[in-house]
């Protein structure tokens, strides 16, 4: 019997870091900056790296660290990235039986780190987009928890059969919602969010999902309250994360932290949380502690899956001396 089975995308993940002078202001874009490249030209870049990344492999290696018995379901490419990913979790030791076999290239991210900017990400969703109903085990499906990571393009199609399975087998579920499933139908909004013991969005996608405007926040808790009777988890990257469990409303953040690289961010706070919910047996502020640390630990090297915390490293999360408020909406 495995703790917790992931559901989400595997990716190899090109990190570059690239001179600031790339960055000009722009009035035609959205956000009035851009990084431009002379069309033709050559470009030298000032680092690269390489690195394991994909909601579905960021979470099974965070649950792994903390020794969690851990399988990983979804597709890759028949091809060297693909490989390479089958090797990284049998070294982790994750169970890798619910991984297939596409014939489609690995999903493939190209990272642009730029000093001072937040970064910009080149993704190529592949095989992980394919995986379907019959190419999963059904029979061997079986945990305490199911993760599921955003489920992008195709495979949020997936989202649906996946939770009520869950439901029918008494397995609890924790969903971060992505944009693919933000564009879901409302019946079938409703049904996911009806069967989902946690729900992690981010700020902007709560705003999304409930149609209120990203700077009324309470109203947004409120919103998100009514859509789903179980925990909500709410991120806001600097400024933290607030959490509801129908009783309280949690808000927390840590210090101010230098950022090296923010790939993998809301994966391992969600994961952290997860884990923290599990060890302590249901802890809300415990889980909210866990979630910061590890998600820091995450953002403070570069690559999604190398700073996550490992259990013998679960002593940093009383260092930070976190305090976790109770607010009123």
């Amino acid at each position: 019997m495995l703790d917790i089975i992931t559901f989400g995308s595997a990716t190899w993940d090109i990190s570059l870091k690239i001179s600031a002078k790339r960055v000009k202001d722009e009035a035609d874009l959205i956000l009035d900056r851009g990084i431009f490249f002379n069309l033709g030209s050559k470009i030298d870049v000032d680092d690269m790296y390489f690195s394991f990344g994909g909601g579905g492999i960021n979470t099974a290696t965070a649950f792994k660290n903390q020794n969690f018995k851990v399988a990983y379901c979804g597709s890759i490419g028949n091809d060297i990235p693909g490989k390479e990913i089958i090797e990284y979790l049998e070294e982790k030791k994750i169970n890798s039986s619910f991984v297939v076999k596409k014939d489609k290239p690995t999903n493939n991210s190209v990272i642009f780190h730029i000093h001072d900017e937040d970064r910009t990400v080149l993704a190529y969703r592949g095989a992980s987009e394919l995986l379907s109903k019959q190419d999963i085990d059904w029979d061997k499906l079986k945990a305490s928890w199911f993760y599921l990571a955003p489920l992008s393009g195709k495979l949020s199609s997936m989202t649906e059969e996946i939770i009520d399975f869950a439901k029918k087998q008494g397995i609890k579920v924790l969903i971060n919602f992505g944009n693919s499933q933000l564009k879901m139908s409302k019946p079938k909004i409703k049904n996911i969010l009806s069967k989902a013991d946690i729900l992690l969005l981010n700020k902007e996608e709560a705003a999304l999902l409930t149609k209120v405007k990203y700077g009324k926040e309470n109203q947004i808790i409120k919103e998100i309250n009514k859509l789903h009777q179980g925990i909500n988890v709410i991120t806001k990257a600097e400024e933290g994360v607030i959490v509801s469990d129908n009783n309280n409303v949690y808000e927390a953040k840590l210090k101010r932290f230098k950022i090296i690289d923010k790939t993998g961010a809301g994966d391992s706070f969600g994961s952290g949380f997860l884990s923290g919910l599990i060890k302590s047996k249901g802890d809300i502020e415990c889980a909210i502690k866990f979630g910061l640390v590890n998600s820091k630990s995450c953002l403070s090297v570069r690559g999604a899956t190398n700073g996550l915390l490992k259990e013998e490293d679960n002593y940093l999360i009383s260092k930070e001396n976190i305090k976790i408020k109770k607010i009123s909406i």
